[in-house]
C-alpha cells in the first residue's frame, strides 16, 4: 500500500476545505504538545526524582515536597506550541503571533517560578543549619525573588509590546514619579502585604490588639489595602494594611499555640498588718496541710541561722513573718491547682509598695485558653486567697468607703 500517495490524496481533498485542514492541524499540534508533556513529566521527571531517591540525603524530604524539575517541565508543551503554531495552514498571522507571544510569556513565567522554587529549597536546606538562626538569608532571597519577578514581568510586557526590556525601563523611569504619586497608597499596601506574608505577622483567625485604632478581636479578612478585625463587642475595625508594619500591635497567636494563658494580677495588702508570727500563730497555721512541712523546714532554717547570732540582739535575728508564710501558701496552692499549667512559670512576688498598699503579684498560666474557663480559674483562685487572708493576720487594703465612715461615727457615738 502506498502510504505516501494516500497521505497526498488526503491533503488534496482537505485543500478543498481550508477550515477542516486548519482544525485537523491544530488537533495534531495539541496532541504533540500533550505527548511532549506526558514524556517530560511522566518519564523524564519521574526518572530524575527516582534517581534522587537513590542518594541518601538528610534533605531528601525537602526535594520530595518541592519539585523544581516538574515545574521546569511545563515549558516543554509551550515550546512545542510556540514552534509548531506556524506550521498550521490557513491560520491568520495575527493569531500565530498572539499564540507565540502567549507561549513565550508562559515560558518566562515558568522559568521565574522554577528559580523561585529553587530558592525556596535552598532556604529550607539552609534553615537546617544551626548557624541560620543568627544569620538568616530569607530576606535576601525574597529580594532576589522580587527582582526576578519584576524582570519577568518586564520581559512578558516587552513580548506583547514587541519591545526590549531596556526600552521599557527607560519609559517607566520617566513616569516613575507620577506613578508613585498616583498609586502611593497602593504601593505602600503592596509592600506591607509582602512584608506581612513574608514574616508571617498576621493570619486570618489571629487575635490581634491595636489600641491606637481601637482594634481588639479576630482577623476575619485580609486584602491588599485593608485588614478587617471583628472586635469582641461584635463591632468591626478596618485597619490599613501598612499600619500593621508602621504601628505597634499585639498578636495573641503565640498564646493560642502554647495552649496556656497568663494570669498576672496583684493582691494589695495593708502593710500595717504585716508582723512577726508568734508560736501560737505558727501552730494554728500548721493545721493547713500545705503549710505543715513549710513551717517545720523554715523553723529549722531560722534556728540554724540564729545560732550564729546568739550574742546579737534579738532584733537582728530572723523571725517568721505572716506575709512570707502567706506567699509560701499561695505558691503551694498554685502548684496543686488543677487549672494551672505546672510546666510554665509560677511566681508569687512582692512589688514596689505604693500608697494603695503592698502589691503581692500572682504570676502563673492556666492550662486552657478558653476565655470563660480562664476567667473562672482566675476568679476561683482569687476568691480563695481573699477569703483565707485573715487566717494569716493580713488585711486587704481598701480605700475607706461610706460604710467605713458610718461605722467610725457609730463607734464614736457609742463611746460618747
Amino acid at each position: 500500500m502506498d502510504y505516501l500517495g494516500f497521505i497526498r490524496d488526503i491533503r488534496v481533498e482537505l485543500s478543498h476545505y481550508p477550515w477542516l485542514e486548519m482544525v485537523l492541524a491544530l488537533i495534531v499540534l495539541i496532541l504533540f504538545a500533550a505527548l511532549a508533556n506526558f514524556i517530560a513529566k511522566r518519564i523524564i521527571v519521574r526518572g530524575i526524582r527516582h534517581l534522587i531517591t537513590k542518594f541518601k540525603s538528610p534533605n531528601q524530604s525537602i526535594f520530595a515536597q518541592h519539585s523544581v524539575t516538574r515545574r521546569f517541565a511545563n515549558i516543554v508543551p509551550a515550546i512545542v506550541i510556540m514552534n509548531g503554531i506556524s506550521t498550521v495552514p490557513h491560520l491568520p498571522e495575527k493569531v500565530i503571533s498572539l499564540v507565540q507571544m502567549g507561549a513565550q510569556a508562559f515560558i518566562f513565567l515558568t522559568l521565574a517560578l522554577t528559580v523561585s522554587e529553587a530558592l525556596n529549597i535552598f532556604n529550607l536546606i539552609y534553615q537546617r543549619n544551626p548557624k541560620s538562626r543568627n544569620k538568616p538569608i530569607k530576606g535576601y532571597l525574597q529580594l532576589v525573588k522580587l527582582i526576578l519577578f519584576v524582570v519577568c514581568g518586564l520581559m512578558i510586557l516587552g513580548t506583547f509590546l514587541k519591545k526590549d526590556v531596556f526600552t521599557l525601563l527607560a519609559g517607566f523611569g520617566a513616569m516613575a514619579a507620577v506613578l508613585m504619586l498616583v498609586f502611593q497608597n497602593t504601593i505602600l499596601s503592596l509592600v506591607a502585604s509582602v512584608q506581612i506574608a513574608s514574616y508571617d505577622m498576621v493570619r486570618i483567625g489571629d487575635w490581634i490588639e491595636m489600641p491606637s485604632l481601637n482594634a481588639d478581636g479576630d482577623v476575619i479578612d485580609m486584602s491588599l489595602h485593608t485588614v478587617t478585625v471583628q472586635n469582641f463587642d461584635k463591632t468591626f475595625t478596618t485597619i490599613p494594611t501598612n499600619k500593621l508594619v508602621t504601628d505597634t500591635f499585639r498578636n495573641w497567636r503565640g498564646m493560642s499555640e502554647s495552649g496556656c494563658r497568663r494570669i498576672k494580677r496583684s493582691l494589695f495588702l495593708d502593710q500595717s498588718s504585716v508582723h512577726f508570727m508568734s508560736d501560737d500563730e505558727q501552730q494554728k497555721l500548721k493545721d493547713f496541710l500545705l503549710l505543715d512541712q513549710y513551717l517545720d523546714a523554715k523553723k529549722s532554717e531560722i534556728e540554724e541561722f540564729n545560732n550564729h547570732l546568739s550574742n546579737q540582739s534579738r532584733y537582728n535575728q530572723r523571725r517568721l513573718t505572716n506575709l512570707g508564710t502567706f506567699r509560701a501558701y499561695v505558691e503551694f496552692y498554685l502548684r496543686q491547682h488543677q487549672g494551672i499549667a505546672q510546666n510554665q512559670t509560677i511566681l508569687v512576688r512582692q512589688m514596689q509598695p505604693t500608697s494603695e498598699g503592698l502589691p503581692l503579684e500572682i504570676y502563673a498560666f492556666t492550662n486552657t485558653i478558653a476565655w470563660a474557663s480562664y476567667e473562672a480559674i482566675q476568679s476561683d483562685i482569687f476568691d480563695h486567697l481573699i477569703a483565707i487572708i485573715p487566717e494569716f493576720g493580713l488585711r486587704i487594703y481598701q480605700a475607706p468607703s461610706g460604710h467605713d465612715f458610718q461605722l467610725l461615727t457609730t463607734e464614736q457615738e457609742t463611746k460618747a
